[in-house]
């Protein structure tokens, strides 16, 4: 059975790399545990976007100061539409 966000999208939960008073944390989106704690950033993005694949989600990259710097979708592309609005 496919796992559903809030949005109604298919895929499964968003894999946050955010700050961790340890280093920097992969979360999984509603987890409150972190899946992995690391030394470095590099390498909790590194993490976090294995399990992305693996489970056909967005990764969410957070700077030091908890500000979003970056994301990166590992879902279904095909059901979005394209820049002239066509699926």
């Amino acid at each position: 059975m496919a796992k559903r966000s809030v949005g109604g999208n298919s895929h499964g939960k968003d894999v946050w790399v955010s700050p961790h008073p340890n280093g920097w944390q992969v979360k999984r989106q509603g987890n409150d545990r972190a899946s992995r704690v690391t030394d470095t950033q590099r390498e909790a993005i590194t993490i976090a976007r294995v399990y992305a694949q693996q489970e056909g989600s967005e990764l969410v990259i957070q700077r030091a100061d908890g500000r979003i710097r970056d994301k990166d979708s590992h879902g279904d592309e095909s059901s979005k539409p394209d820049k002239d609005g066509r699926q």
